[in-house]
């Protein structure tokens, strides 16, 4: 089952552009948007991801 808004998701360490981070302390307590592209590089996708990529400034004011 996927999650849905407000749900609290699994805690998990990763390695990123940003380096190692714990999910749960990265966040902290803001909010979080999970982006999925299940069709990687497709046309649609990549266009999808940029438009996304270009809302950051505005998701940072929230």
């Amino acid at each position: 089952m996927g999650l849905l808004l407000g749900d609290i998701a699994p805690d998990f360490d990763a390695e990123t552009n940003e380096g190692k981070i714990n999910f749960h302390d990265w966040i902290g307590d803001n909010w979080v948007v999970f982006f999925s592209h299940p069709a990687d590089y497709t046309p649609v996708c990549t266009t999808e991801l940029g438009y996304t990529a270009k809302l950051k400034d505005e998701f940072a004011k929230r």
